[in-house]
């Protein structure tokens, strides 16, 4: 049986040990992403005009990325800086507020918006059980990632621990939450899919359906991922080109290349 002495070493040692862990996790982003760079890279989030201002923090982003460590922290510095672009380019047209003349630039106004405006539909798939939908909620776009549908509103809400579908609100009214939901649907396989992470890390490996439909690695096939029903395989597609400019404009920032293979426009959408 231990002594008191050397069971209390031991236990500040397993503490000692989380904490590390946890600063390392908090701190990981911190190193490639400083509060000054977020701030200039998102001028004008917190305008008066953008419905989210002051909802997207960068403490909030920070916290957000210490549940998923493996966000920016694989491979190369010019990898990791690739993907935090890239990442930041497809939250920022999701929830961006510019226009082609806007001040600063069309690429400058990423953070804009927290919710979707007027909602088409509910975005209730009542075909899937699994993830049944509930009376008067609705699963309009949420978050940096706008996320969608309750076949992901569920699964987001397992994963970090809240109700997705009872409380699909909370996306919206929680900015660490909010974060989280998008580094979620980042970092996450949704088989046939992989996951943007894996592709911008270079892990992806095409199946021979990819090759078939042209999905090759790179920033477009993170836009196939995410929208590509609606926006590849269509030469020239605006919304494709707005979430180029944001990534050639944060990949500048953070002095990395963009790699090859920008767009989808060639790519055929996944099933």
């Amino acid at each position: 049986m231990a002594q008191p002495s050397s069971l209390l070493f031991c236990i500040f040692l397993s503490f000692f040990s989380i904490l590390s862990s946890y600063q390392t996790e908090a701190t990981t982003i911190t190193r490639l992403v400083s509060k000054s760079l977020y701030d200039s890279m998102f001028i004008h989030k917190d305008n008066s005009a953008c419905p989210a201002n002051g909802f997207y923090t960068y403490e909030s982003f920070v916290k957000a990325t210490g549940r998923f460590p493996r966000f920016g922290s694989v491979g190369s510095m010019e990898t990791r800086r690739r993907e935090v672009a890239a990442f930041l380019a497809q939250i920022s047209h999701e929830t961006t507020g510019g226009w082609p003349t806007a001040p600063d630039g069309p690429y400058a106004w990423g953070l804009c918006f927290k919710e979707e405006i007027s909602p088409q539909s509910n975005y209730c798939d009542s075909s899937n059980t699994e993830w049944p939908c509930f009376s008067n909620k609705t699963y309009h776009g949420r978050g940096p990632i706008q996320l969608s549908w309750n076949y992901n509103y569920g699964p987001a809400g397992r994963a970090l621990g809240f109700d997705g579908l009872r409380n699909p609100e909370i996306v919206a009214n929680n900015s660490v939450i909010a974060f989280q939901t998008a580094l979620w649907f980042w970092m996450t396989e949704q088989s046939p899919k992989p996951s943007c992470h894996d592709v911008m890390i270079g892990r992806y490996r095409p199946t021979e359906a990819d090759l078939a439909a042209n999905r090759t690695g790179g920033f477009g096939l993170t836009t196939n991922i995410i929208n590509g029903g609606l926006e590849c395989g269509i030469a020239g597609d605006g919304r494709v080109n707005d979430r180029i400019g944001f990534y050639q404009r944060y990949a500048g920032m953070l002095n990395v290349g963009t790699g090859p293979h920008l767009d989808c426009e060639n790519q055929r959408p996944f099933a």
